[in-house]
This record gives structure tokens, C-alpha cells and sequence, in this order.
């Protein structure tokens, strides 16, 4: 009897742990002329207003990469379409950590010797529902070296070697 009781209230806590996540988006990338790497970036906004940033990535160059949420929704050009940085507040470039950076500043991410990137987490600094730092309608950038976290605007992080356009999900689609 404890262990369904137990079970019974493990359910309880996943079911609600699911329905405190608000709207959900995804950006699928692509891959610039000069490269290989590929796959999706998922945004889960949450109940108190943060937004789980879930990255899965292969074809990648092995190493440090810059990360970043950019202007306009335009991958073209290879991916130079998309413009500098989300940056709605007008802030400069840093690290994620830092006081004020861009809203798309999500530093970096690193590529395993296989190719991957498998990582999550979680930013105040972009929003998924409506609004000015909405990351819906903007594109995803990975880009060729790793964001320094200080050069301005972009943090000398190089080519754009992917690129997908971040759009909204139906409800019913998780």
C-alpha cells in the first residue's frame, strides 16, 4: 500500500511539475554552406516566468561554440541575414552570468569529439510568450569559435555555422 501511495503522488508531482510549463517553442537548425552541423533548440517557458533552453545538436566541430538568439528570423546568406544580437534592451554584449548582457547572449556550448551538443539550461533574459524580449520569430545561431564574453557586440565568436528560426508551438504539441 505505500509503495502506491508513493507512486500515486510521484505521478501527482510529474503531472504538475508538466503543467507549470507555459508556452513552448522550437527552432530546428540548419546547416551554413561550410558546415555540418544540425538539430533543435526547444524554449519551455515556466510558471514563474524563466525559460528552459533544451540544445540538441550533432554534426558540430569538436569544441566551444557562441550561442546566440540574433535580431531578425532570417537564416539566410548563411545565416548572416539574421543581424546582430537579440539585444531589445539596448545592453552590451557579456556573458550570460553577468548583470546586463544581451537578451540573446547564451554564451557558449560545447561539442563532444562525436560531434554533439546535450545541453539544457535555463535564462530569464528571453522570453516565449508575447512581448519585447519574445525569442518567437527570431533565429538561433551557433556559431564557428567561442564567444570571449567581452568583445563588443559579438564576442569575436566567429562564423555562423547553423541557423534556425525560433517558432511557436501549438499547445497541443509538447
Amino acid at each position: 500500500m505505500k509503495k502506491l501511495i508513493l507512486l500515486s503522488l510521484i505521478v501527482i508531482a510529474l503531472t504538475a511539475c508538466s503543467m507549470n510549463k507555459g508556452p513552448m517553442a522550437t527552432a530546428t537548425l540548419g546547416p551554413t554552406a561550410s558546415s555540418t552541423a544540425r538539430g533543435t533548440v526547444q524554449l519551455h517557458e515556466t510558471a514563474d516566468g524563466a525559460v528552459e533552453v533544451d540544445v540538441n545538436l550533432a554534426g558540430v566541430p569538436p569544441g566551444v561554440h557562441g550561442f546566440h538568439v540574433h535580431d531578425k528570423g532570417d537564416c539566410g546568406d548563411n545565416g548572416n541575414a539574421a543581424g546582430g544580437h537579440f539585444n531589445p534592451m539596448g545592453t552590451p554584449h557579456a556573458g550570460p552570468g553577468a548583470s546586463t548582457h544581451h537578451a540573446g547572449d547564451f554564451g557558449n556550448v560545447t561539442a563532444g569529439a562525436n560531434g554533439e551538443v546535450r545541453t539544457r539550461f535555463t535564462t530569464r533574459s528571453i522570453t516565449v510568450s508575447e512581448g519585447a524580449a519574445s525569442a518567437v520569430g527570431h533565429a538561433v545561431i551557433l556559431h564557428a569559435n567561442p564567444d570571449d564574453l567581452m568583445t563588443q557586440p559579438t564576442g569575436n565568436a566567429g562564423g555562423r555555422i547553423a541557423c534556425g528560426v525560433v517558432t511557436l508551438q501549438a499547445m497541443g504539441a509538447r
